[in-house]
């Protein structure tokens, strides 16, 4: 068994040289025993930052076999899988034989018995996951500058055959087998004529695999995707979860097999891959070298995907936490007054781009979601670089975000929602598969006029009930299936936007027109070093992770104001006007870093609705026949 220093470098020793230990003991528990052991090494002090991250370090500078980390988005989950847990080898010049542990491989060594008696066989669940969609750059930057790994290139500890690029890899294959099963074809490691057959093999696959769909929801997305094998516990994942993995890489290009490469014998072999057709093979079984393999050893749920915050819980970071709340208050200031000059000088709407920013699906009550606040920020000017830039900012702030511009073309030609493929037997993403607390963006000052298609209809039926109801019906052809998200959508219109939105603020331009040209393009973006950019990119993400009450004292006061304005006028406030109230006087609060609401919370938050729908009045009155 390798020294406990090796357990980044070696992880697959360590668990061997557990395996190996147990065979004295049947009732020894090893395999609990090796997950805890690396539990308990990843919470030392710095652990995390010493192990290498898929994110942030291309695959060729990897060490296979060696233990690496994977911040991902659980896009599809496969069906299960069997591979021997435990298999015989007989080693051909003394015949004698010897437990092997297949735990945590996709390849066995050489010389397996196959009629062995001591052969058992495992069940294991496998996830395809890709970095977490429209993760944006600053966010991948402090992740990958928080790093203490050291990585070189494989080629330092590694046969030739590893010395590949990703574009380089599209063009080679190799020939062994990968472990499937006890009937399954072995990879006979150490084998100077296995390792000739692998540099010899065939190149009539050149290119095939630069035609594989990496399957990431949003276009032009980068970064590895990762086949995770999960070995315990996979009910507790689901679909469009975000996770930290830590497991073991493994790239074997025993794994860059093709279906169409595999003859007849095969099936003979291992008659389950018959099963499966020639499509769902290229898809579950792509090129390693492209979609490496990913044996979980732990797996840490992700709250959020802000590198400036503590990844453990924030009641377990007490001193950020109080640091952090004891800030919030002259932050907000600050970031009011950037946000009200982005905004051509309206603090309202400033107050509520804050709001919606913050906002968080906190609970479900049956199928309402509370805590939802999409925003519908109407009269923007009718200049294009105006939303482009006001995305621009978000994405400077947020983790997540995506710019969607509903153009008559996209709403259209895009792919907003997941359906099934039943060929390839897998999930084809769509735009709208997002991770919890992404900023979507649509853009509707890009809409003309035009004919919506069926498709156009169904992409804008879609973000409807993503808005009404943070949920998307994804497409299984024969039947609709509802899967929950956490989004925070800004709609960015012209006039009244035509999707519903919890909250219209009309924006109130204190710039003169002829100048407006010249305003915009003097907003900036804060510069990338800057201390005051962090403190709100933290203050944006806390207010989602604190917990909220209302006193019953609070509750009350509340209840008699609703019914002294019912009293004087029934038609001036309604059971939903109420309900935005406090919503808003909600994350008003939070945004303070207040976790109860006070009366001066929810006397301010009245006032900024009396504010708010007191403007669209006005503007009714001007333009009667809009909203």
């Amino acid at each position: 068994m390798p020294s406990t220093d090796d357990w980044i470098s070696d992880p697959l020793g360590v668990v061997e040289g557990m395996f190996a230990a147990s065979q004295n003991n049947q009732n020894s528990g090893w395999e609990a025993k090796a997950i805890e052991f690396f539990k308990d090494r990843l919470k030392e002090k710095d652990a995390c930052t010493l192990v290498p991250s898929l994110n942030d370090v291309p695959l060729h500078y990897l060490k296979p076999n060696s233990l690496v980390k994977f911040r991902c988005f659980i896009q599809d989950m496969f069906d299960p899988e069997f591979y021997m847990g435990v298999y015989e080898t007989v080693d051909l010049t003394t015949k004698a034989k010897m437990l092997r542990c297949g735990k945590y491989k996709d390849v066995t060594e050489c010389g397996v018995d196959l009629n062995s008696s001591n052969i058992v066989t495992a069940e294991r669940q496998t996830f395809y996951c890709v970095p977490i969609p429209g993760e944006n750059p600053w966010a991948k930057e402090m992740y990958a500058n928080g790093s203490q790994a050291r990585v070189v290139p494989s080629t330092s500890y590694a046969p030739n055959r590893q010395k590949r690029s990703y574009e380089e890899d599209d063009d080679m294959d190799t020939q062994p087998q990968k472990q499937t099963g006890p009937h399954s074809p072995t990879e006979h490691h150490g084998n100077g004529d296995c390792k000739r057959q692998e540099m010899e093999a065939s190149s009539s696959q050149a290119g095939s695999a630069s035609h594989i769909d990496l399957n990431f929801p949003l276009p032009g997305e980068k970064g590895p995707s990762c086949l995770v094998k999960v070995y315990e516990d996979w009910e507790s994942f689901k679909l469009n979860d975000t996770l930290e993995v830590y497991g073991i890489l493994s790239v074997s290009p025993a794994l860059s097999v093709l279906s169409d490469e595999k003859d007849a014998s095969s099936c003979l072999l291992d008659p389950t891959e018959c099963m499966e057709t020639a499509e769902e093979q290229r898809v579950h079984s792509p090129p390693a070298s492209l979609v490496p393999r990913l044996h979980m050893l732990c797996a840490e749920p992700l709250p959020h995907n802000n590198p400036l915050l503590p990844s453990a819980p924030l009641k377990d970071s007490s001193a950020f936490l109080s640091s952090t709340l004891t800030e919030m208050a002259s932050v907000r200031v600050e970031l009011l007054t950037y946000f009200t000059h982005v905004l051509l000088g309206d603090a309202l709407a400033a107050e509520y781009l804050i709001l919606n920013l913050i906002s968080n699906v906190y609970t479900r009550h049956d199928v309402l979601p509370l805590g939802k606040f999409t925003l519908n920020l109407s009269g923007c000017p009718n200049i294009a670089s105006y939303t482009e830039r006001l995305y621009q900012i978000i994405q400077q702030l947020v983790p997540s975000s995506h710019y969607l511009g509903m153009s008559l073309q996209n709403m259209n030609q895009m792919r907003l929602v997941p359906r099934k493929d039943y060929v390839a037997n897998r999930l084809v993403s769509g735009a709208l598969q997002l991770a919890k607390h992404t900023s979507l963006f649509l853009d509707e000052t890009q809409l003309e006029q035009g004919q919506l298609d069926t498709t156009g209809v169904r992409n804008v039926t879609a973000l409807g009930n993503l808005i009404s109801w943070q949920k998307v019906d994804y497409d299984f052809n024969y039947h609709q299936m509802e899967f929950p998200c956490n989004i925070n959508v800004l709609i960015t219109s012209e006039g009244r936007s035509l999707l519903p939105s919890d909250c219209q603020i009309r924006l109130q331009s204190q710039v003169e027109p002829s100048s407006l040209e010249e305003y915009i393009s003097s907003i900036h973006v804060l510069s990338q070093g800057s201390s005051q950019l962090n403190k709100f990119r933290t203050y944006l993400s806390v207010p989602r992770l604190l917990d909220y009450s209302i006193s019953d004292d609070v509750t009350k006061s509340v209840e008699d104001d609703f019914v002294d304005m019912r009293k004087d006028d029934p038609q001036s406030i309604s059971a939903e006007d109420l309900h935005r109230i406090l919503v808003v006087a909600r994350l008003l609060s939070l945004s303070l870093g207040q976790p109860s609401l006070d009366r001066d919370g929810w006397l301010r938050a009245k006032h900024m609705e009396i504010q708010r729908r007191s403007r669209l009045e006005q503007h009714k009155c001007v333009n009667g026949n809009e909203p």
